[in-house]
């Protein structure tokens, strides 16, 4: 991505934590950035109107088809430098046998998906050479998967993982960069209080990794470092 302020994102998923953190660390690199909440006003809203022009605020629910395609048709015509899918909810540390079906759903809709939805509906907006991804996290690793705990959790980013591989797969010649990004465990309302990192200060590193790697073929599952994280 050049080092011009003609850079613009699209944010889906802002109205707080990680996403709404990322949405001000961009503009102040000075990047043009839409983003998305479900709820008009709150904090997002108070710093679009801040920063005059540069956050422009749109209403998405992302689980809902028609309001994707009319997101799509809002923007038609704009060029993207970069699309990221942060979205995510958790409904607690149950074990599996103990999950019912509709949080199970509810779950696998909105953490895999969903963001893959929102892939392919706003996908033509990216530019050649711009890049797509998604917030994954290190507990969609199967390899790392050596603890117990946060089964569904576990299993929705895993899910959400294998769709971006074959989202990548469907879509190799596309000449977009496409990323899963692992933020760590940070201080957020998913994340807890108690989490190691702080979002301002794990988010910063994770632009340094979206600007770094755009351009870069295939697909990657990165941390906030720029380290790979096995599947």
């Amino acid at each position: 991505m050049s080092a011009t302020s003609n850079r613009q994102a699209l944010i889906i998923g802002a109205s707080r934590g990680l996403g709404l953190v990322l949405a001000g660390e961009l503009v102040r690199r000075g990047w043009r950035v839409i983003a998305t909440t479900r709820q008009s006003g709150g904090e997002l809203q108070a710093n679009a109107d801040a920063w005059k022009g540069q956050l422009r605020v749109e209403s998405l629910e992302m689980t809902s088809f028609e309001q994707l395609a009319a997101l799509r048709e809002r923007l038609a015509g704009c060029r993207l430098d970069l699309l990221f899918v942060n979205a995510a909810i958790d409904r607690g540390d149950l074990p599996i046998d103990e999950v019912p079906t509709d949080m199970f759903t509810e779950v696998m809709i909105t953490n895999a998906l969903s963001p893959l939805r929102a892939l392919e509906a706003l996908r033509g907006l990216v530019a050649p050479g711009g890049t797509v991804a998604v917030m994954s996290s290190e507990q969609g690793s199967i390899s790392r998967n050596t603890e117990p705990g946060y089964e569904l959790y576990k299993a929705s980013k895993a899910a959400l993982n294998q769709m971006m591989r074959s989202y990548a797969t469907r879509h190799a010649d596309d000449g977009q960069t496409k990323l899963l990004i692992d933020p760590g465990h940070n201080q957020t309302q998913l994340g807890g209080p108690d989490a190691p990192l702080n979002p301002q200060e794990s988010i910063p590193a994770v632009v340094d990794i979206l600007e770094a790697q755009a351009g870069a073929p295939g697909l990657q599952f990165l941390d906030r470092h720029g380290e790979i994280v096995p599947w």
